[in-house]
Parts: structure tokens; sequence; C-alpha cells
């Protein structure tokens, strides 16, 4: 069966910093991109970061590129999520996903984890 699971996130002040993980069970990633989602209250799901399972490739969408870092740890097979300088407006739920292509659609996604909730006060 096949898990994601987020943790890390809770409230912050804006300017503030958080670390999103999330660890994956349940089958070999390979060749999947792994990806952060995120949906803010009466709005629809965005795509926020992806990377290959193997590495060698990030991608950002423009709202949070240079605040946002993306990483993986496939010895612990866990990819994380750096958030700094968080504004307000990144308060959403940030959901963990794997796809086997790159997109940025969630209709895309084939798994999701639970997703965890992260508040910035301003």
């Amino acid at each position: 069966q096949v898990q994601l699971v987020e943790s890390g996130g809770g409230l912050v002040q804006a300017g503030g910093s958080l670390r999103l993980s999330c660890a994956a069970s349940g089958r070999t990633f390979n060749g999947y991109v792994m990806d952060w989602f995120r949906q803010a209250p009466g709005k629809e799901r965005e795509f926020v970061a992806a990377i290959y399972w193997s590495g060698g490739w990030i991608y950002y969408a423009d709202s949070v590129k240079g605040r946002f870092t993306m990483s993986r740890d496939n010895a612990k097979n866990t990819v994380y999520l750096e958030m700094n300088s968080l504004k307000p407006e990144d308060t959403a739920v940030y959901y963990c996903a794997a796809a086997p292509r790159v997109t940025i659609d969630p209709n895309g996604i084939d798994y999701w984890g639970k997703g965890t909730l992260v508040t910035v006060s301003s």
C-alpha cells in the first residue's frame, strides 16, 4: 500500500520559515516525479514544486521561486520542502504527491498524501 505522509506544518509569523517532510513508502518511486501542491481555503489545489525522485531536476511555481527549496533523501525515502520568507498568502494545506511524469495538473497525480496545514500570520 503506497503511503505519502506529510509532517512539519504549523503556525508561523510572516517572514518565518518551516520545513515540510514527506515520507514515502509502499513502492519504489524510481522514475517518478515527487510534487508538492497546496490548497488554500476556497481555492483550487495548485502546484508548488516538483523533483525527480532520481534527482537532477527541480521545478518551482513562480509564486514560491526563490523562497522555497525542494529536496530529497533517497536513503530515507523522503522529500522535503524548505519554506522561507513565508507570507500570509502561503497559508494552505500542503500535499505531497507522486506522478509518473512531469505535471503541474492535480489530475495527473497517481498518489496523494493527506496534507499538512501551514498557517502564516501577518
